[in-house]
């Protein structure tokens, strides 16, 4: 969808005049930037933003401040370089930001940029200083080689021993005041990075040890055979040499950053502050943008974002090359990327196109991730990049046979996708509803019981898509309300009276299904036509987006020619259910909840800044399914019972509890005991949720299929169908599937 707006003529040919006299170009770290074209990008932003987009903010003093909060969050997220003193001077320009913009005054981004690069070369030089020597202090002898199994106390300028910690949730600490206080955040910053580096190398070394005693020392590189013959004092020594080389290459990144860079960050603090989902997208990331709608790159298969100096796993694209590994999840923050024999790189407060450069590569070759779970554990992933497997990313159906004979039926819907360019060349494009409407045939005539129509990690996709996969399960009627920036109301229906199913049906969801899932969930909960199993909500994502060039709307081009200008990302309807309550913020309450692992993890729309809030419509006429509800508290109650019973869902439970606290204990220890046993302990926690899942599969190691019996591990196509296999979600909604027959039955 594209949007040609049309601007005043003559607010333009005024804009102009003044710019003919306040143009200059300067020169920042070699790199020229064009101020008269990033005026044009803030006038454009301050005309164009607030009639288009849905929240109808204005530029005045309350988006200031907002803007404000965005910039300063963006500029020193971590608080590891500004002080008080910094901010507050930089605060300065906060009431008049609106007023700036609207004029073409555009100076907080080139303060900020002062200030910041005068702080990274101040903090560059003390953290050198930190990592200047490699000497190691037994504690007992004050020398560097002590008896084995002897604490040491020093190694380099850090006392490892000694015990203190520091707060690593930038939220509950403010600017330091002093760079004393600066400086001492920053030791214990290192000396943790200095534990943590030793701990991987002794973890690395011990799985060298154990290869070498199974007699595979044939296989191992140099380098491993060199890192197994390591002391302990090499092993630290090898890590003071590994942080210092990480936080240089961190240094030289920060020193990249060009004053343009700070603008394009800024004109994104101005797009966010109207919405979480609206954003400016500079030249230099309208490729890596391209390359995520089509979808069709070799790499890992993670759709990423930059959120507060960390980058972060926003989906898992089925089919990739991390789907298969599985282990990296949505909300994971990568810390370090490593390709295969090489050190790894940290990525904190790297830009997003530059991760992406690191993480993605030709199809074959590894890379490491160091990620930081939602709990606060780390761990390192190897993912071999790989394309997309195209057919894994498509609807899947299979039959689960309960050992009572009972045959539910299970599809799984990843997106609702659509080839939209497929279709409009005159055939007849691949979608999800045709997917679906084709996996129902097949279970229907295989003769299942029920259906379980998995929602789960599906960020949604094709609003059309949603709206006909709804009407495959009711006789027809309303599916969703939408409403535009303009209070424009439309509602979308089915009106396709055939129903392709009309059995029991249980819709699975989680935290991560979002948009058009919603929508779908939202509908036949509405319609009292399936039961809603899942996490305490979804993620509640019920906006629409749309895409503007800046370099179309640009009146009177004669006059001028700049550079490419961007693109705006600027978010104009909203979802509304049948009833007329918004999927916005809350999202979609399951009628059934189960435990889940990511519970605890704060990553909804509800937790995003500047989102928009729940509200209500009125609510359009529509025909429950049935006159009798389901009995839910019944259904509820032998869930309940089960999940109670269910070994995998109560270590689910028990784990997510235990996550949750570390989590909230977001006091790192640097005391090298304290980090230890903590890594010790989520070692333990996933490999206690490992040991269940490898029984389960073991008892349940067959897979049914209509009247054939597959084994998984035999057939690389069935992979997926041992995930389905070891899923103990799935059963326990195939078992509320067979609830609902028995309440049914007389």
């Amino acid at each position: 969808m594209k949007i040609n707006t049309k601007f005043c003529t003559c607010c333009f040919v005024l804009f102009f005049l003044f710019f003919s006299q306040a143009g200059v170009v300067v020169a920042k770290k070699e790199k020229t930037i064009d101020r008269k074209r990033n005026q044009l990008i803030g006038y454009i932003l301050s005309r164009q933003l607030p009639p288009l987009h849905f929240s109808d903010k204005v530029f005045d003093d309350t988006l200031a401040r907002a803007v404000f909060h965005l910039y300063i969050k963006q500029l020193d997220y971590q608080k590891r370089f500004l002080l008080q003193g910094d901010v507050d001077q930089l605060r300065a320009f906060a009431p008049y930001l609106d007023d700036n913009i609207k004029s073409g005054r555009l100076s907080l981004p080139d303060t900020g940029y002062d200030i910041l690069s005068e702080k990274i070369n101040r903090v560059q030089k003390m953290v050198e200083g930190m990592l200047a020597n490699d000497r190691v202090q037994c504690a007992a002898t004050g020398k560097g080689e002590c008896a084995e199994g002897s604490p040491l106390e020093v190694v380099g300028n850090f006392h490892i021993m000694r015990r203190e910690s520091y707060e690593t949730d930038s939220e509950k600490i403010t600017f330091a005041k002093t760079f004393q206080e600066l400086s001492d955040r920053w030791r214990k910053i290192i000396k943790g990075q200095v534990i943590s580096q030793y701990l991987d190398l002794e973890e690395d070394q011990k799985n060298i040890v154990t290869r070498i005693a199974d007699n595979k020392a044939e296989k191992l590189t140099k380098k491993e055979k060199t890192l197994a013959e390591k002391s302990r004092v090499e092993l630290w020594q090898a890590a003071l040499a590994k942080v210092r080389k990480r936080n240089k290459s961190f240094f030289l990144r920060m020193h990249q950053e060009t004053l343009q860079d700070h603008y394009d960050r800024y004109f994104n603090c101005v797009t966010r502050a109207f919405g979480p989902h609206t954003n400016y997208i500079p030249p230099a990331n309208k490729e890596q943008f391209d390359i995520n709608m089509r979808g069709s790159l070799e790499g890992i298969g993670a759709l990423l974002r930059e959120n507060d100096g960390f980058i972060k796993v926003v989906r898992i694209i089925p089919g990739s090359a991390s789907a298969r590994q599985g282990r990296l999840k949505a909300e994971d923050v990568i810390l370090q990327v490593a390709q295969e024999g090489e050190e790894p790189v940290d990525i904190t407060d790297m830009r997003l196109r530059d991760a992406v450069r690191l993480i993605r590569g030709p199809k074959g070759e590894a890379v490491t991730l160091t990620v930081r779970k939602a709990d606060g554990t780390k761990e390192h992933i190897r993912i071999v990049r790989d394309v997309v497997q195209i057919e894994e990313t498509f609807v899947k159906h299979t039959v689960i046979k309960s050992t009572d004979g009972r045959r539910t039926g299970y599809i799984f819907i990843p997106s609702f996708y659509r080839d939209f360019e497929g279709t409009r060349n005159g055939a007849h494009g691949r979608n999800s509803t045709d997917d679906t409407r084709k996996a129902i045939l097949d279970l229907t005539a295989k003769k299942v019981d029920g259906i379980v129509l998995d929602l789960r990690d599906d960020g949604g996709g094709a609003l059309v898509d949603a709206v006909d996969i709804t009407g495959l399960f009711i006789k027809s009627g309303p599916v969703v309300q939408v409403k535009n920036s303009f209070g424009d109301r439309r509602v979308l229906e089915d009106r396709d009276e055939k129903i392709f199913y009309d059995g029991p049906l249980v819709v699975m969801v989680n935290k991560f299904s979002a948009s058009a899932s919603e929508i779908v969930a939202a509908a036949l909960q509405d319609y009292r036509r399936a039961v809603i199993v899942g996490g305490k909500h979804t993620h509640g994502k019920g906006t629409v987006q749309t895409i503007i060039d800046l370099n179309e709307n640009i009146p009177l081009l004669h006059l001028h020619h700049y550079e490419d200008l961007g693109a705006l990302k600027v978010m104009i309807q909203k979802f509304y259910r049948v009833t007329g309550s918004s999927t916005q913020y809350k999202g979609v309450e399951p009628d059934i909840v189960l435990p889940s692992l990511f519970e605890h993890i704060k990553s909804e729309e509800r937790y995003l800044d500047y989102s928009l809030p729940w509200d209500a419509i009125d609510g359009v006429p529509f025909t429950p399914w049935s006159d009798k509800p389901f009995n839910l508290e019944k259904l509820r109650k032998r869930s309940l019972e089960r999940v109670a019973e269910n070994e995998g869902l109560r270590i689910i439970k028990e784990e997510a509890l235990k996550a949750k606290k570390r989590a909230d204990d977001t006091v790192l220890s640097v005391f090298f005991d304290d980090m230890r046993l903590k890594r010790k302990e989520s070692m333990s926690m996933r490999e206690k949720v490992g040991a269940h899942y490898r029984k389960y599969r073991k008892e349940r190691n067959k897979i049914f299929d209509g009247d054939d019996v597959k084994d998984p591990d035999e057939d690389p196509e069935l992979t997926w169908l041992k995930d389905v296999n070891e899923d103990p979600f799935i059963e326990e909604a195939a078992n509320i599937v067979a609830d609902i027959i028995h309440d049914k039955e007389p």
